[in-house]
């Protein structure tokens, strides 16, 4: 059974027993969440399509870890201006593990 879920502004596609780095929230490790705006859960030929979310649909998932993503480097470069700026980021996440998905 997988479903799709909304969290942080962006949709996963989730299994039961999958990990993935999501948004940061503010949870310690170890902690549990629910996340009830499940755009569609389905098994095979038998798929929920909410409208916009399924009624009653929960996935249930364990935090794992916090941390930081690779570092994006942003170049600004303009030729023969004697210009170049260089900044970097690193998005904070935090890592789950699906524990349960139920419709």
């Amino acid at each position: 059974m997988y479903a799709v879920i909304q969290t942080g502004g962006k949709q996963y596609r989730v299994k039961e027993g999958a990990t993935l780095k999501i948004e940061k929230l503010e949870l310690g490790e170890g902690d549990s969440i629910e996340f009830d705006k499940i755009l569609m859960v389905g098994e095979g030929s038998d798929v929920k399509i909410g409208q916009p979310f399924v009624d009653g649909g929960k996935v249930s998932a364990t935090v794992t870890s916090q941390g930081r993503h690779k570092k994006v480097k942003i170049i600004k470069f303009k030729r023969r201006k004697h210009h170049m700026k260089q900044m970097g980021h690193r998005q904070y996440y935090t890592e789950v593990q699906i524990t349960g998905i139920s419709a």
